[in-house]
């Protein structure tokens, strides 16, 4: 039986439940088709470790503010699962679990969402659906050789899975520098990005990147000079742990497939150079991590 909704939304993490809030504020009819069988979207599937970036107060939702967490400046995954669980019970939302969407089809005037659980017909369609489900991993030469473990981000947990391996972690963006830290002090590990990882400054954490992406945004709607905005600054955060980690060096040759390391993870990959201090940019005083240059680009996480 096909049901419907003037508005359907596929995805039941932050972006959806932040499209509910707003349906449901307008007394729009609609439903949030979730394939989770809980609530909490990606961040059910974080690695132990992760922590947000930016304190509660900016990482919150419309309508109702993330309560900060006893003892720590930037919750951890398992405070953001739960805030965001509590979210949707505070505005009923009206979410529908265990939901996989196959297809959206045009119907005459309307929309078909399809699942095999059964089809939606709907004036509009919202897609929050995010990359985490569907993680990429990159044709990288030697690939189909490689006789140890490859993984994505998205499958990595916690550094003991890799105590006393030889690992290559892939990419230069945040999830990179941030399970390279994870894994330093149990695993051999070597740090391969496609150029060389710029640092964001010590002090700089999600309120000021939140303050400079505004003040670009503001500047660019009244036609002032562009500013840069965030990527001005660098693409990495230094959270403590990579901060840690940046007083010791896991510079190592990169091998890409004779050397055959026991595991090969990969994160997103960002254009990267050293940080240094030029065009009024805050860049560290210190790089965290030394990472190994290499001349394939592997991609992930997007």
């Amino acid at each position: 039986m096909t049901q419907r909704a003037d508005v359907v939304v596929i995805g039941g993490g932050q972006a959806g439940l932040a499209a509910g809030y707003h349906l449901r504020r307008l007394g729009v009819d609609f439903t949030v088709l979730d394939a989770q069988s809980a609530p909490g979207g990606a961040w059910q599937y974080m690695w132990d470790s992760l922590h947000l970036f930016s304190p509660a107060a900016y990482s919150s939702l419309p309508g109702r503010l993330m309560p900060p967490q006893p003892g720590q400046t930037y919750p951890d995954g398992k405070r953001v699962v739960d805030y965001l669980a509590d979210y949707e019970k505070r505005y009923e939302l009206p979410i529908q679990r265990g939901i996989q969407v196959d297809a959206v089809q045009r119907d005459g005037q309307f929309l078909r969402v399809e699942s095999g659980s059964g089809s939606w017909r709907a004036r509009a369609v919202f897609s929050a659906i995010g990359s985490w489900s569907r993680p990429f991993l990159p044709a990288v030469p030697g690939r189909d050789v490689f006789t140890g473990r490859q993984l994505h981000t998205a499958q990595y947990r916690r550094p003991a899975d890799f105590a006393g391996q030889r690992v290559i972690v892939v990419g230069g963006g945040n999830s990179g520098a941030q399970i390279a830290a994870d894994l330093a002090h149990e695993t051999e590990l070597t740090w391969v990005t496609r150029r060389e990882p710029r640092f964001l400054a010590d002090d700089i954490d999600g309120r000021i990147l939140f303050d400079v992406a505004t003040a670009r945004r503001r500047a660019l709607d009244e036609e002032r000079t562009d500013t840069g905005g965030v990527a001005s600054l660098g693409e990495i955060v230094a959270v403590p742990p990579v901060r840690e980690a940046g007083t010791q060096d896991y510079s190592r040759p990169s091998r890409c497939s004779s050397a055959s390391p026991r595991t090969a993870s990969s994160g997103p990959t960002a254009a990267a150079q050293r940080p240094t201090r030029s065009s009024g940019a805050r860049a560290s005083a210190r790089p965290s991590l030394t990472s190994r240059h290499s001349g394939f680009a592997a991609r992930a996480g997007t």
